[in-house]
C-alpha cells in the first residue's frame, strides 16, 4: 500500500502525479461539498481522512480519532475507505443497489472501495455516501458497538 508522508491535503494534493490528481480532487471535491457538519478533513494514515475529532471523541480503540471516509492513490489503484458501510449491513446494500443503478462494478472489501479511474465510481453516489451519517449519528454508532464488544 502507498502511504503519503505529506502533513496536509494540500500537500498531499501536490505530490500527486496530475493523472492521480485528477481523480483525487473531483472525488474530494464531492466528499467536501456533502460532508456532514462536524467531522473534519485532516492527514492521517497517510491519506486523505474525514474523521471525528478527538475533542468529540477521546476514547477511540486505537486513540486515534475515528475515521469516516478516506481518500487514497495507491499504486495501482484509488481507494475509499467508507466506515460508515462497514458498521451497517444496511447502508452496505444501498451502496451495493446504488452502484447497480449506476451501471458501474463495485470492487470492495469490507469498507474500501477500489477504483481504477475516475469513470468506474458514480461521483453522485460518493456525495450521498459522504452525506449519509451525521456525526451524532456516527459516533452513536460507534459507542453502541463497541458496548456491546466490551461485555
Amino acid at each position: 500500500m502507498v502511504s503519503s508522508k505529506a502533513k496536509t491535503v494540500a500537500a498531499y494534493l501536490k505530490e500527486l502525479p496530475a493523472e492521480k490528481r485528477e481523480v483525487v480532487a473531483p472525488i474530494r471535491k464531492i466528499i467536501v461539498k456533502n460532508l456532514p457538519k462536524g467531522y473534519v478533513e485532516t492527514m492521517n494514515w497517510g491519506m486523505i481522512c474525514y474523521e471525528v475529532p478527538l475533542k468529540i471523541l477521546p476514547d477511540t480503540y486505537n486513540n486515534q480519532p475515528l475515521c469516516y471516509l478516506s481518500l487514497a492513490a495507491q499504486k495501482n489503484y484509488f481507494a475509499l475507505h467508507c466506515m460508515c458501510v462497514y458498521m451497517s449491513p444496511v447502508k452496505l446494500a444501498w451502496l451495493k443497489e446504488e452502484f447497480k443503478k449506476a451501471g458501474k462494478k463495485l470492487d470492495m472489501g469490507k469498507a474500501c472501495l477500489r477504483f481504477k479511474k475516475l469513470e468506474d465510481i458514480p461521483l453522485m453516489v460518493v456525495g450521498e455516501l459522504a452525506a449519509m451519517v451525521p456525526m451524532k449519528d456516527y459516533v452513536a454508532s460507534y459507542k453502541e458497538i463497541m458496548k456491546g464488544r466490551m461485555k
